[in-house]
Order: structure tokens, then C-alpha cells, then sequence
């Protein structure tokens, strides 16, 4: 364990011994927020119920979908938008201010299409990611470093040797970032729609405990979604970290 990550856990376990004190003490009142341990303590009641198990399959189907989706067709798109400069030239104002659309307005329109099921909020998650990973993949490809395709031609590679020896890894970085955005955006938009308008999923699940004053489901649930966001996020992290030590960056 390095000493970054030792700070990090350090900074983590001193934050929730903190709330545990104050919610212990009273300064914050229990009609506000739990003790974390009483939240873990009910998390792992859910769990071993088997109460949640419908929601969490429900959502992280979803959000699978999603995620997949908005990596592949981020990708697709972002390499034929840097293949062709006047349709980049055209696209970047609206990439720049994507987020500003409130793609939740959409909802009717995908119910329209795609019916009553998980879809419609699968498109949701969908939409919220693949900007992300487009404009990853734009940086991405503009930072392969021209020597490095002049090598190749130099050399006679294929177009999909020089693709996948050459372009692939040197944009390689800003691909994982793009990734790791579209995994986050992907369980922003899909739990975001099931807290707003599905009727199921840990986002139906904790708007369902808070219209109920269910402190303790609600706090157990959220608990649970920060875990398993925040478990991802470390695996992709140490993940990238590998790889970059593996082509000498770090």
C-alpha cells in the first residue's frame, strides 16, 4: 500500500468516524442523517432479506446497458467526427453545451417508442454518457503524436495494424478517462430517472423510503450505491494505473 492510497484511506475512515460521533452525540439529528454504522447495519439486513435483490439486478442491468452502449457508439462516433473536420467544426458547439440539454424531457419520446419497460431509462443513461466518451475520443486522437503515424506509414503497416499498434494505444489514456465518465454518467442517468419517473430500481427504491420518512432504507440504499460507485471507480483507477506503468508513463 502506497502512501497516497494509505492518506486516502486515512481521510475516509477519520470523515466517517466524524458523522458517527456527531449523529452519536446529537449534533446532527437522527431525523437528518444516521450513524454510518446503523446504515451498514441495516444494508447488510437488505441484503441477506434478499428485500433489494430485484432493484439491484433491475438497476445495474440498466446501467450495464447503458454504459455499454455509450462506450461503443462514443467511440464509433468520436473517430468518424475526428475523420471528417467540417462535420467537427459543426458538432463542437454542441458537444460543448450538451449538458445543458435536460435529457430527462425526452422521457415521453422514448416511452413513445420503446414502450413501458427499462428502456426508456436506458436510453436516458445512454444519452448522459456517450458525449462524454466522444469528446474523449476526440482528445484522444488528437494527441496522437504525428511521428508516431509517420513511423507507421514509414514502415507500410495496414490501416488496421496502425489502428491498433500505433493509434489505439497512444490514445489510449483519454480512452479509459472516457470510459470511467461514461460508467459515472451511466448510473447518474439511470438512477436520476428511476428516483424520478420508473416505478422500480435502488433509484425507485430510495425516492419510495424518503416519500415514506424510511430514514433507514433510504440511508442503507445510498450507502449501498456509494460502495459499489466507489468500488468500480478504485478497480478502474488501479487498472489505469497498471497500464500506464506498462507503457512507461508513471
Amino acid at each position: 500500500m502506497n502512501q497516497v492510497t494509505l492518506v486516502r484511506l486515512c481521510v475516509i475512515a477519520g470523515s466517517v468516524l466524524a458523522v458517527e460521533a456527531l449523529c452519536r452525540f446529537g449534533v446532527i439529528n437522527r431525523l437528518t442523517l444516521l450513524p454510518p454504522s446503523e446504515m451498514a447495519a441495516y444494508l447488510v439486513h437488505l441484503l441477506v432479506s434478499g428485500e433489494i435483490n430485484q432493484a439491484i439486478v433491475q438497476t445495474f442491468s440498466n446501467v450495464a446497458i447503458a454504459f455499454v452502449l455509450s462506450v461503443v457508439f462514443g467511440f464509433v462516433l468520436g473517430a468518424v467526427i475526428h475523420a471528417m473536420p467540417r462535420l467537427r467544426r459543426a458538432c463542437d458547439p454542441f458537444l460543448a453545451s450538451y449538458y445543458s440539454v435536460p435529457i430527462f424531457v425526452f422521457y415521453p419520446l422514448f416511452v413513445s417508442l420503446f414502450g413501458l419497460n427499462r428502456w426508456p431509462l436506458i436510453m436516458i443513461g445512454f444519452l448522459f454518457a456517450i458525449t462524454a466518451m466522444v469528446i474523449a475520443t476526440l482528445n484522444g486522437l488528437d494527441r496522437v503524436p504525428p511521428v508516431l503515424v509517420k513511423f507507421a506509414r514509414v514502415h507500410r503497416m495496414s490501416r488496421s495494424a496502425e489502428i491498433l499498434r500505433v493509434v489505439l494505444p497512444a490514445a489510449g489514456p483519454y480512452l479509459f478517462t472516457g470510459v470511467k465518465l461514461a460508467l459515472a454518467y451511466s448510473f447518474i442517468g439511470v438512477l436520476a430517472g428511476e428516483f424520478i419517473l420508473s416505478g422500480g430500481g435502488l433509484g425507485y427504491a430510495i425516492a419510495y423510503a424518503y416519500d415514506a420518512f424510511d430514514n433507514r432504507t433510504m440511508y442503507a440504499l445510498m450507502l449501498f450505491v456509494l460502495i459499489v460507485v466507489t468500488a468500480i471507480n478504485s478497480a478502474l483507477f488501479i487498472w489505469e494505473q497498471r497500464l500506464l506503468r506498462r507503457r512507461g508513463k508513471v
